[in-house]
């Protein structure tokens, strides 16, 4: 790992081990949990952001999947009849141990994913309180300055979120030169 990013000091600790796959019934269970009528998965997540502890401006937070070995913003299926705001604070709460207090909704991004039509609505989210802690959907977090998180993400399609949040934060939250 590169001595010059910005990482959460929990994320020294070394990965949990990982899970076993899941069977082919908690898969179909899950997807059809989260599935709408016209078999598009619904999903849910936050850009995550903080003001930076270590110089002006604010840091983006972005986490790795080891199943995937990704970087993406925190997101996740919603449950059968959630509300997809309440699923985006919880997948943050689930993968990256912090509470966050939810700001302007983002655009939504859409793609296939095992060949099935998936939607993620998206939410600008500042970080109050909590601390990260390694689990077998998460290893790692790292909070990155705008520019370094949007190289660091994996997919194409979630590098626009971070210029959404951007433009979306009030006058003077941004990136201070």
């Amino acid at each position: 790992m590169d001595p010059a990013e910005h990482q959460d000091p929990a994320t020294a600790a070394s990965a949990a081990p990982a899970s076993p796959a899941p069977t082919p019934a908690s898969t179909s269970a899950s997807a059809s949990a989260s599935a709408s009528a016209d078999g598009t998965v619904r999903a849910a997540g936050c850009v995550l952001w903080r003001r930076s502890p270590r110089s002006p401006g604010l840091e983006i937070c972005l986490v790795h999947r080891p199943k995937y070995d990704d970087w993406s913003h925190p997101k996740g299926k919603l449950e059968r009849g959630e509300d997809p705001l309440a699923g985006a604070l919880r997948e943050v709460a689930e993968e990256t141990g912090y509470a966050a207090a939810p700001g302007a909704e983002l655009p939504t991004v859409r793609y296939l994913s095992d060949g099935r039509p998936k939607e993620v609505r998206y939410w600008a989210a500042a970080a109050t309180t909590g601390a990260f802690a390694p689990s077998d959907e998460v290893d790692r977090i790292l909070w990155l300055a705008p520019d370094e998180a949007r190289a660091r993400l994996t997919r194409p399609l979630d590098r626009p979120l971070v210029d959404a949040l951007l433009a979306a934060l009030p006058p003077g939250t941004g990136p201070c030169p």
